[in-house]
Parts: structure tokens; C-alpha cells; sequence
């Protein structure tokens, strides 16, 4: 029994009917941020441009179709129909009447649904991983530009060693499977991981500490929910199962966050040395505020420009990462359907199907473009503010 087929036009138009959810998302975020821009400080600023514009339009895209995945999805993206088999574009699925819109893969899997699951992969580790990566460089960034002497050459001299690493070989090193059998993954993970603790629990305090009715309310919070997060990822020990990372993803996440910090790192360095010379600093100082106060809350908030333009650009660099990793069938389980893991299994059959390698790389590059965008745009009004 063969699979019957249904026209382009339909595919086209069936595929737009299939985001529906994305494009309601769409219409009210975009809608509300046209009407109320300038209300919306920098995140208003964007749509002054059409390069702004067309950036958050395409990082919300792929953000919604995450958050909507199961909806848009017609069939279960690990799910096996042996007639479905590399079948073509628009293929109908015997029994339950639904199309096959991109295609079958090797596996007989619907790659459209697997491209729209793996949407959700990227979304959760990327930016996560990025943000991790962006406390660990602030919390150390700071103190080595301000206070410099001891503390900014042992902290550069360590920054410097794992620069100094290839990027491949260190995730080849980070991300093998065998590691995962020595505490190594775990180990990064218990340090990395405490510094967003530590970075709000001294944000709160040289802010508030002299106003006990926020101080401990807020340090309390701090504490229990970022204990909570902590026990959850680093020992999968969440009283409330609510907070889990797979293995895989967790040697992925440390990886990221191990090379991503030093550059984090050195950029925070650089802006804190040139702005700890502002009069604004001397003032602060003068009025005999604390380095880390005068570091969180002068310094900090007028390097943002740059580093909200870095994570733009670093979230970027860890998607194509991950589809490099995916790629070599590293990190990620192979039956995965994020997008590396699905360009790599189609790639061995290019010569006879192409049908499946093309959403997967098309959704990549669409994201990754749709950072460049936002970055591009972020860049511009910073230069501007």
C-alpha cells in the first residue's frame, strides 16, 4: 500500500493553518508592542526600525512555536508509522487521515512535527545556558575591572586558560558520553550554578540592607527559590518534580556555560575599567556607597547596551552549537529531535532524499538570523543612548 500525496498549494496553506496559535501569539504581542513602544524603554526602541522589527517578529516566532508545540504538532515527533517511510512532502497517513507535511524520515518519523519539537530544545538551552554563562562572567567581571591588581590577573590568568582551548576540542572533551560516568559534569555544575545565587543575594543587599521589611523577604526568596532550582538540576532532587535536566542536556548546559563565561567575562572586565572612570562612579564613591553596590548599581546598568547585544549574539553562536553537537552525535540522545541531531541523521541520505535535512536547516538559520536582527538593532540604540 503507498501513501497518497496532497498538492503543494495545500501543503503551503495546511502549514500555515498548522501555526495558528503562533499567529494569534503574534498579532496580540506585536499589536500591544506597537501601541505601547514607547512606554517599553529599550524593548520599545525596536520597532523604530524594520531590522528591530523583523528580529523580534522571528524570535517570536520560534518562541511561541516552542510554547505551542504540542498543538501545532500532528503527530508524536518520536513516533513511527512504517508506511511513512522517507515518503515525500504531503504525504497522508492511512489511518488517521493527517498529512506527513514535510515528509517522512529514514525512521518513518513526521519530520515537520520533529522540526517544530526541536524548536523547543534550542529555546530551553541556548538562552539558559547563555544566561548561566552571563552571571558567572558578571559576578567575576566586575571585581577584576574594578578592584584589578591580584584579583584581575588571577581571574584573567584563568579566563585566559580556557580561551585558550579550541572551542570543538573542549566541547569534544565536555560532551563525550563517558564523562558523564565521572563527577566532573556535576561538579562544574554545583559551582556554576550557585553563582546567580550569589549575584541576587548581593544585588538585594547592598541595595536594601539598611530596609529590613525588603532585605529578608527578598534574600529569603532568593534563597529558597533558587535552592529549590539548585537541588533540581545539579542533584535532581526537587521535592516538587517540577525542576529537571536530562544528563545529556545538563553536559551540554555545563559545557556551554565553561566556555561561554571567559568571554562573558572579559567583555565585563573592559566595560567596568572604562566606566568605573565616569564622574557618576566618583560621586557614589564620594558619597561613601560600597565597591559592590557601586558596581551592581552604577556600574552595571550603564554596561547593559553592550551586554544585552552580546547575549543576543552568544545565544546565537550556542544554537549553532548545538546543532554542531547534534551534527556529530554528541550530547543529545540520537533519537532527539532537535534540529543538529535531525540535520545529521538526514544528511546520510542527501543523494537520495533532501526533503528531510531542509526544515531542520532552515529553522536554524532562521533563528540564529532572527538574533543577528535583534542584535544588530539593540547595537544601534545603545550607540544612540
Amino acid at each position: 500500500m503507498q501513501a497518497q500525496y496532497i498538492g503543494a498549494s495545500t501543503i503551503i496553506l495546511e502549514v500555515l493553518w498548522r501555526f495558528w496559535p503562533v499567529w494569534v501569539a503574534l498579532a496580540i504581542v506585536m499589536g500591544a508592542s506597537f501601541l505601547y513602544k514607547k512606554k517599553l524603554a529599550l524593548y520599545g526602541q525596536l520597532f523604530d526600525s524594520g531590522v528591530g522589527i523583523a528580529g523580534v517578529f522571528i524570535c517570536l516566532f520560534w518562541l511561541f512555536t516552542a510554547i505551542f508545540a504540542s498543538t501545532i504538532s500532528p503527530f508524536d515527533p518520536l513516533g513511527q508509522i512504517p508506511i511513512m517511510k522517507d515518503t515525500l512532502p504531503g504525504a497522508i497517513e492511512p489511518q488517521s487521515g493527517l498529512v506527513y507535511l514535510f515528509g517522512g524520515d529514514k525512521l518513518a518519523r513526521d519530520v515537520f512535527s520533529r522540526m517544530v519539537y526541536g524548536s523547543q530544545i534550542v529555546l530551553i538551552i541556548a538562552p539558559a545556558a547563555t544566561g548561566f554563562a552571563l552571571m558567572v562572567g558578571i559576578t567575576l567581571g566586575l571585581p577584576a575591572g574594578y578592584y584589578g591588581g591580584k584579583i584581575d590577573s588571577i581571574l584573567s590568568f584563568l579566563a585566559n586558560l580556557v580561551l585558550a582551548f579550541p572551542v570543538i576540542l573542549l566541547f569534544y572533551l565536555l560532551v563525550t558520553p563517558g564523562i558523564m560516568d565521572t563527577p566532573i559534569p556535576y561538579a562544574l555544575a554545583g559551582v556554576f550554578f550557585l553563582f546567580p545565587i550569589i549575584f541576587f543575594c548581593v544585588l538585594f543587599w547592598t541595595r536594601f540592607k539598611n530596609r529590613p521589611d525588603r532585605i529578608y523577604i527578598l534574600l529569603g526568596l532568593t534563597l529558597i527559590v533558587g535552592g529549590w532550582i539548585y537541588l533540581g538540576l545539579v542533584f535532581d532532587r526537587d521535592p516538587l518534580h517540577i525542576v529537571h535536566i536530562d544528563p545529556n542536556q545538563l553536559n551540554i548546559f555545563v559545557a556551554v556555560v565553561f566556555a561561554s563565561s571567559p568571554g562573558v567575562f572579559r567583555i565585563v572586565r573592559g566595560l567596568v575599567m572604562d566606566i568605573k572612570t565616569r564622574d557618576y562612579v566618583a560621586a557614589a564613591q564620594t558619597r561613601g556607597e560600597s565597591p559592590w553596590y557601586i558596581m551592581l548599581w552604577e556600574i552595571l546598568p550603564n554596561a547593559r547596551g553592550p551586554l544585552i547585544v552580546d547575549a543576543c549574539l552568544r545565544i546565537g553562536y550556542t544554537t549553532i552549537l548545538l546543532g554542531t553537537l547534534g551534527y556529530f552525535g554528541l550530547g543529545l540522545a540520537p533519537e532527539s529531535p532537535d534540529w543538529g541531531t535531525a540535520i545529521k541523521d538526514a544528511s546520510r541520505l542527501l543523494r537520495s532524499f533532501i526533503h528531510p535535512a531542509l526544515p531542520p536547516t532552515i529553522a536554524l538559520m532562521s533563528f540564529v538570523l532572527g538574533l543577528n536582527l535583534l542584535a544588530d538593532s539593540l547595537r544601534e540604540q545603545s550607540m544612540k543612548d
